[in-house]
């Protein structure tokens, strides 16, 4: 028997992976929108070297994320929660909107120099 995955777990851990690996990038880009600047930004991109690991982790924890929402059926008892078909749905909406938010987070870096 393996042992169950928290959904939501897997996608907080999944936006804390992507929000890490487009630090570098994002993070500086953000600060001086918001009128921060200093020569202290450019030490932002001492994790550029880690992004692709970032994004693996990223990739890893969505996967673990829908395998628990749509691959391995969920063994209610009656009376609970997950009994209601509305919490599996909205269980998938928050998935999506996580996923598509994310993946815009990872390509922001690549993105980005095109808006400037």
């Amino acid at each position: 028997m393996s042992p169950k995955l928290n959904t939501s777990g897997s996608l907080v851990a999944g936006i804390a992976a992507a929000a890490v690996a487009s630090l570098c990038c994002v993070g500086p880009l953000v600060l001086i929108m918001l009128g921060v600047g200093g020569a202290w930004i450019a030490h932002l991109t001492a994790f550029e070297p880690l992004r692709p690991l970032f994004i693996g982790l990223t990739v890893v924890f969505l996967g673990f994320a829908y395998r628990r929402i749509y691959l391995i059926p969920q063994a209610c008892e009656p009376g609970t929660v997950c009994v209601d078909s509305r919490t599996l749905r909205r269980q998938r909406v928050v998935f999506w909107i996580v996923s598509i938010s994310l993946i815009v987070l990872i390509a922001l870096p690549w993105v980005a120099p095109l808006f400037l």
